[in-house]
């Protein structure tokens, strides 16, 4: 019957049966209020279904005890705060609690610092978190869920707010895990990235799972212009398939000129006009 969340009488996510396997990652997609965080929260336990069931290994996830569910799958939020004024080294140590007394505890400050490198942060250590931009603030929480080392990790947005370098450093890593038997399923905006590092693209639209399958069956045109309400292309560059909406509105370059207001000295307005 597949999950379904309600508030009031409005599905929030309606129907929706989804499975990520081990070894995969799989790309949420769709347009704003789609469902894709509720989703992503009946998957992690986080939020229960008004109506079906989640299990992980066949088990329902209600029945799984706090601890052990930590110790199965991470969680990286759409936004990341903290309270009080940890240190970036001191937070993505938190990704070790749920292996505190236990066997691998021993293992907490390679852990730790391995995470740090593959997120580029090594050099945030000391820094308090509230004091790190959000692309240092996303890198550090990414790097908390990579030292807790479960087999699920659930992202939302990891790279909201990353610039190209660590978006594709954030997405490497998630496809190298992936790739190494683990299961990921992360909420995507930019579906020419989604495409790129996705086994398999998951589009919701007003609550429901629309399509499900690997991103040339997925991503065409026809679907992802009515999904998304706007007219989209679907290129390949290079064997890649690149997702390209049709601009509203485009300055052909020779409309550009220089500001007529604009002298060139000091003081001077530094925008261009276009006619």
């Amino acid at each position: 019957m597949g999950a379904t969340v309600r508030v009031g009488a409005r599905a929030i996510i309606d129907r929706i049966s989804l499975r990520v396997g081990a070894g995969e990652m799989v790309a949420l997609v769709g347009p704003n209020g789609a469902g894709k965080s509720t989703l992503l929260g009946v998957m992690a336990g986080d939020l229960a279904p008004t109506e079906g069931s989640v299990t992980l290994d066949g088990v329902d996830l209600a029945a799984w005890r706090p601890l052990e569910l930590a110790r199965r799958r991470a969680v990286l939020p759409q936004e990341h705060r903290l309270a009080f004024g940890f240190r970036a080294e001191e937070v993505v140590r938190m990704g070790r609690a749920p292996w505190e007394r236990g066997a691998r505890e021993d293992h907490d400050d390679a852990a730790v610092a391995a995470a740090m490198a593959r997120t580029d942060v090594t050099h945030l250590a000391e820094r308090v978190f509230p004091s790190l931009s959000g692309g240092e603030k996303a890198r550090t929480s990414f790097a908390r869920i990579l030292a807790q080392d479960t087999e699920l990790l659930l992202l939302d947005e990891p790279t909201a707010a990353l610039d190209l370098r660590h978006q594709d450093q954030v997405l490497a890593e998630s496809r190298r895990l992936a790739t190494g038997g683990r299961a990921v399923a992360a909420i995507v905006h930019d579906l020419s990235v989604a495409a790129a590092y996705a086994d398999r693209i998951c589009v919701l639209s007003g609550g429901a799972l629309v399509a499900d399958g690997t991103p040339e069956e997925v991503l065409t045109p026809a679907l992802l212009s009515e999904v998304y309400e706007h007219p989209v292309e679907v290129l390949r560059h290079r064997g890649r398939l690149v997702v390209v909406p049709r601009r509203l509105h485009t300055v052909p370059a020779g409309d550009r000129t220089e500001d007529p207001g604009h002298t060139g000295e000091s003081g001077g307005s530094p925008w261009r006009a276009v006619r």
